[in-house]
């Protein structure tokens, strides 16, 4: 089946007598001399690594987490998160202290993979699964409007392109466009005393092939798919794409390409990777131009880094508005996304909300001491619950103890008399208000909203202003 999708994906990249067919395959010829100087390079290799950076981003996440080593787990298997996460910068980016969460990496390229999700019991639990160019081909936020302290038993299954069968009895249907997913269920968890209860509801999760789900178990061991471009051994993901060459970075896209062709399909970008020798499966083979090439991909690691106009802004933060999770042909906001919030869902899943300057433009520093005040009517719009969380500059937790504690009404944040709420910020220990203790630096301040209400996202509501006293 996946020779198949090969054969269908490689038609964008045949020449044909066509005009039309033509710029949509994008003949293999560099262009001549006569299409100008070299500027073309510069501009199609910073707008192909912008197109392409989420698929990359995707392809050395899956490879550092798919494995039998510790902190790994094989294809279709689940890697449960049993505590919270402990301080320094080798926690992924901003890890959050509410939830417990579940993570694994799906192959559907030979049969379903069967997700089960138990009964959570009044308990919220957010479940996403994204394909390969980071978009959300399901996620229970659009059971939060009926179910929005909990969600209900239900079993889903995950097909790949072209798989025709019959499903179980009771067994949704998802379709995903891409060969790999990644599944995550976040758990919300109230503190150590709690964790025998989310453990519980983990251990039933179940998630297996359709042929193991019915029974037969042969069909349970698959080898991941890997690409041979080399990758940089440590750091996160977004820095070890970083850190590649332009010939490890289109590499690596021109082998994912095949099992995961661009969702929706783009003939115009795919013809700007033809242009500069980008062919599925096929040896790279960029233009004679070093510094073309080298000036394009600087000026697409600035692009990916850079906040897109289309952000949510209001007080100092920024968040993700409706276009989060479906992006369409947005590629700037889609790259963004998956640099600064990997794994982000939908409008209908989170909200989060970055800050890292105070009401009078200056960096947030937990030397300082600052107030967040909502009004009785601003506190944050949800069906599930909000909190706030102080990280270092880099989105690390701080050293400085009590590390772990994120403020909101999960953890029973304490109201004015009006009804308004003060959040104090500070590295210093706080009687008044709810504290919330800061790294003793610089910092970046994270609202969070859970099974957010849609004005969280159509811009009818913001954060207020970090003041500083």
């Amino acid at each position: 089946m996946i020779k198949n999708r090969r054969e269908l994906f490689s038609i964008h990249w045949t020449c044909a007598s066509l005009a039309g067919l033509a710029f949509l395959a994008g003949c293999a010829s560099t262009p001549s001399s006569t299409q100008k100087s070299t500027g073309w390079i510069k501009d199609e290799v910073a707008d192909s690594y912008v197109f392409g950076y989420p698929l990359v981003l995707m392809g050395v996440a899956r490879d550092a987490a798919v494995g039998t080593d510790p902190g790994q787990a094989p294809l279709n298997t689940l890697r449960h998160a049993q505590a919270a996460p402990p301080v320094g910068a080798s926690n992924p980016l901003q890890p959050s202290l509410d939830t417990l969460d579940s993570t694994g990496w799906l192959d559907v390229g030979s049969e379903p993979v069967i997700v089960s999700l138990p009964d959570s019991h009044g308990r919220y639990v957010d479940a996403r699964v994204l394909d390969m160019w980071t978009n959300v081909v399901w996620s229970t936020g659009s059971q939060f409007a009926t179910h929005a302290a909990g969600i209900k038993a239900q079993t889903i299954a995950f097909v790949g392109p072209g798989w025709q069968g019959d499903l179980p009895k009771g067994v949704k249907r998802v379709d995903v466009p891409t060969r790999n997913a990644w599944v995550s269920v976040r758990i919300q968890s109230n503190g150590t005393r709690d964790l025998t209860a989310v453990r519980k509801l983990q251990r039933a999760i179940r998630v297996a092939p359709l042929s193991a789900y019915a029974g037969d178990t042969r069909s349970v061991s698959i080898t991941p798919p890997r690409s041979n471009a080399a990758v940089p051994a440590s750091g996160t993901a977004a820095a070890q794409v970083a850190a590649l060459d332009a010939n490890g970075f289109f590499s690596r896209l021109a082998q994912a390409l095949p099992d995961n062709p661009p969702t929706p399909a783009d003939p115009h970008a795919l013809k700007f990777l033809s242009d500069l020798g980008v062919a599925p499966v096929e040896p790279v083979k960029l233009p004679n131009a070093p510094e073309a090439i080298a000036a394009g991909l600087a000026d697409g690691h600035e692009r990916v880094v850079t906040p897109p106009s289309n952000l949510l802004n209001g007080n100092g933060w920024s968040w993700f508005g409706d276009g989060v999770g479906a992006y369409g042909p947005d590629y700037a906001l889609r790259a963004y996304a998956a640099y600064a919030q990997p794994g982000i869902g939908t409008k209908d899943d989170e909200v989060r909300a970055v800050v890292t300057q105070d009401s009078d433009g200056h960096a947030l520093n937990g030397a300082n001491r600052y107030v967040i005040h909502f009004a009785p009517n601003q506190l944050p719009p949800v069906r599930g619950f909000w909190s706030i969380t102080a990280y270092t500059k880099e989105g690390a937790l701080g050293e400085s103890a009590p590390a772990r504690v994120a403020v909101g009404d999960r953890n029973a944040a304490r109201r004015n008399r009006d009804g308004s709420l003060d959040v104090v910020v500070s590295s210093a220990r706080s009687k008044n208000g709810n504290w919330l203790p800061a790294p003793r630096a610089d910092m970046q301040l994270v609202l969070r909203l859970y099974a957010p209400k849609p004005q969280a996202t159509d811009g009818s509501w913001q954060p207020p202003a970090v003041v500083r006293q």
